[in-house]
């Protein structure tokens, strides 16, 4: 059969395809970083910034959220790293005169991917009800613009304020503080996207929902399990964590429907045996399980623990647990046909898995997002707490949850107040240090808030940062949502699909990025972020700004609560803007962990926020204890004739931002519409490699969604299971498929056909 591309976009769907690789990292990641950073920033410049990253003196990177060694090397940053800094770092800009030359309707045609290339804004720029344009418009006529619109709403809750995971602790806590003196707790952010089922199901069990563990802590692991994870593209710097282990004596069990390359081997970039050596080999038991199958996966595991003698940690049980002999009566009752069903797995490689357990004094589970975007997400994130409490893997060196974030700030976000369901001790302490009365009903979340525009409930959006048109599920149904706004408006320092995609009135605010220099009432600021272990630390920009006319994210937020609030509102906004010591001062007085935070912050590497679980086994629970679980057994079934797909990153790409057109570890070159599909699955279904295909998703809402035109692919995946890129895909993901209790969109775990184009 012949193959041919389809005509809509051959930059994009026309990819080149060779053998995915068996290691990660090596001389081409360090080529491939330096060849983008220089195209971007040029030669000096790119070294100059490039060496401050993630360093004591520097600024955060503007990636993943992984935590920095207290003994750092001089280039602390990885190949998705650079291209992050490279990006805000860039001598590209975007003018009026490019506005000028570009409709909406001209860049809604445009990809992410070029979009993103043009550079950084450069002034805000204004999109008035029935242009076609973007014009320019001084700030203070953009924040009358915002006044205008909320004024004019029936209610607080008829706004929407969503939050990135890269703004700083110093502008989400001003920004949710604006948010709840207007009157709402409508503050969705990435989090409700990706790790909300991680936030539900530990604050039940073990009552904080992040992880528990820290970076030394996988250095002292004996076994280490890496579940629905890609640190090869999403958390880079990770593999230089598990190569320590590994070097200490730590196992590392691999759960994943793909094999990847990084945690196969690893070519440590930063020593000769990475450079010009064989590198080190991170899985020593690969479980290529089927999509959805981890709950079951676990479940079998804890049903082994449990039946085993000697197994249990029954004094750590007796002392610090409830809930175990319901949990245990579950357990034990195990159906092994519906295990290896649900799994794809044989018994053999369980219990494999097993010994390595029985064999660990200390074992920490790692997961992202192949175990939070699926119906059952957060029962299967209960069952791995489950799996570390039955031998006492909490709270003690070496052991514990890792739930492993996407953006460098999401937790701290989620830590200043970004959250539509608010602790009621969080909103009184907001209350008394400002002295008003917050809202107490709870807010939308992302996908609630996608509803309220589609509804008409909700008529002025409003983001600080993000992509949210390009992150969310049901691709026409959220753009058809947003349309329906009176408003829009996006606090960005690049363009991207969510620019395109605009209320009756749209504004673009261009801001300052962790690499730029914060300068304000004559004195350099610095600002916060906390990564994914709970530490928190400083973030200096050094860079010149990218275009006089942009505002700091803290500066924006207070400049427009004062206009939108009055002359009369009682906070300090001018005071907050122009020194952020006052800010942190305010997050002391209202977040518990933050004492004498403007101090301790100002220590080289910051300081651990408290967590009980880890620190002293004590467990802010409804119970007082840990909580063991029990829940029947979930997974998703694959009709006869149909694949389950997930969506994923190809190695060019951090979340919705698109660097390039290539997945070097995956083998894919020059394009991303590609399907990945078992060759076996392939031959049954009768497509060939190479052959076009239609992705035709099947939901029982009985509406068929279809991302046309992907390329096949033959590529080793778990039987029954495939691969594609998002945000191309997100189309497929219906709105209403969320995750039970989280509302996460199951984005993992889609029925979808392949329907021949040609």
């Amino acid at each position: 059969m012949a193959t041919k591309p389809p005509a809509n976009d051959p930059v994009q769907d026309a990819p080149q395809v060779t053998p995915p690789r068996h290691a990660a990292a090596g001389v081409p990641a360090v080529g491939h970083s330096l060849r983008i950073a220089q195209a971007q920033m040029g030669t000096k410049r790119a070294l100059l910034t490039l060496l401050k990253v993630n360093q004591k003196d520097g600024f955060d990177c503007p990636g993943c959220a992984w935590p920095e060694p207290d003994h750092r090397h001089r280039a602390e940053f990885c190949e998705n790293g650079a291209k992050a800094v490279a990006e805000e770092a860039t001598l590209r800009r975007v003018t009026a005169d490019f506005f000028a030359e570009h409709s909406v309707a001209d860049l809604a045609d445009k990809s992410g991917y070029w979009l993103g290339q043009q550079g950084r804004l450069t002034q805000p720029m204004y999109l008035a009800e029935g242009a076609d344009h973007y014009t320019p418009v001084p700030w203070e006529r953009a924040f009358d613009i915002v006044a205008e619109e909320l004024a004019a709403l029936g209610s607080a809750d008829e706004a929407l304020f969503y939050t990135s995971g890269r703004t700083s602790n110093e502008a989400a806590f001003l920004y949710q503080l604006f948010a709840r003196q207007l009157g709402t707790n409508n503050l969705p952010d990435c989090s409700n996207m990706c790790h909300e089922s991680s936030g539900s199901a530990l604050t039940e069990t073990l009552g904080v929902g992040k992880g528990s563990v820290s970076l030394e802590d996988l250095h002292k692991a004996d076994l280490i399990v890496v579940a629905g994870q890609n640190p090869g593209t999403n958390h880079p710097r990770m593999l230089s964590a598990l190569e320590k282990a590994k070097g200490n004596g730590a196992r590392i069990i691999t759960v994943n429907p793909l094999p990847e390359a990084g945690l196969e081997r690893f070519k440590n970039p930063q020593n000769a045996r990475g450079l010009v050596g064989a590198g080190t080999a991170l899985t020593d038991l690969f479980l290529q399980i089927r999509l959805g199958g981890d709950q079951a996966l676990f479940r079998a595991l804890n049903h082994l623990l449990l039946t085993t003698e000697g197994a249990l940690d029954t004094a750590f049980i007796d002392a610090h647990t409830h809930g175990f002999e319901e949990f245990a009566e579950a357990g034990r009752d195990l159906d092994w046909d519906e295990v290896l069903t649900a799994t794809g797995l044989d018994r053999a490689r369980i219990e494999e898995a097993l010994g390595m357990v029985l064999e660990a004094r200390s074992v920490i589970v790692c997961w992202a997002m192949g175990l939070t975007q699926h119906k059952h997400s957060v029962p299967t994130i209960r069952e791995v707490v489950n799996f570390l409490l039955l031998r006492g893997n909490v709270g003690r060196p070496g052991a514990g949850v890792c739930p492993v974030r996407g953006h460098s700030n999401v937790q701290g976000d989620r830590t200043m107040g970004i959250f539509e369901r608010p602790a009621e001790a969080f909103l009184d302490a907001l209350g008394k240090e400002f002295g008003f009365e917050p809202p107490r009903h709870h807010g939308y979340d992302a996908v609630g808030a996608i509803r309220a525009m589609r509804d008409g409930d909700a008529k002025v959006f409003f983001a600080m940062g993000g992509n949210f048109v390009a992150a969310s599920p049901d691709t026409d149904v959220t753009e058809a949502a947003v349309r329906r706004c009176r408003l829009t408006v996006h606090v960005s320092t690049k363009l991207n699909r969510s620019h395109a995609v605009t209320g009756a009135r749209a504004l673009i605010l261009p801001t300052m990025g962790r690499t730029e220099r914060d300068v304000q009432a004559g004195r350099e600021q610095f600002v916060t972020v906390e990564d994914s272990m709970g530490m928190v630390h400083a973030s200096r920009g050094g860079l010149a700004p990218a275009s006089e006319h942009l505002l700091s994210e803290p500066a924006i937020v207070a400049r427009l609560a004062r206009r939108v609030l009055g002359e009369g509102n009682e906070v300090p906004w001018e005071d907050f803007a122009a020194d952020y010591d006052r800010i942190r001062d305010a997050i002391e007085r209202v977040v518990p962990g933050f004492d004498d935070f403007n101090t301790r912050v100002r220590a080289p590497g910051g300081f651990a926020l408290p967590h009980g679980p880890r620190d002293s086994r004590t467990f802010p629970t409804a119970t007082g204890k840990a909580n063991f679980t029990a829940a029947p057994v979930e997974y998703p079934r694959i009709p006869e004739g149909r694949l389950l797909l997930q969506t994923l990153r190809s190695h060019d790409q951090y979340n919705t931002t698109i660097y390039g057109l290539d997945d070097r570890y995956r083998g894919i070159k020059n394009g991303r519409r590609v399907v990945l599909v078992n060759p076996d699955d392939a031959a049954e279904l009768s497509v060939a490699d190479g052959q076009y295909v239609d992705l035709v998703g099947e939901w029982t809402d009985g509406v068929e969604r279809r991302a046309p035109g992907f390329r096949v692919v033959h590529y080793p995946t778990a039987r029954g299971c495939a691969a594609a890129y998002y945000p191309e895909t997100n189309v497929l993901i219906p709105l209403d498929s969320t995750a039970d209790i989280s509302n996460t969109p199951a984005s993992k775990s889609a029925v979808v056909r392949l329907e021949p184009t040609w």
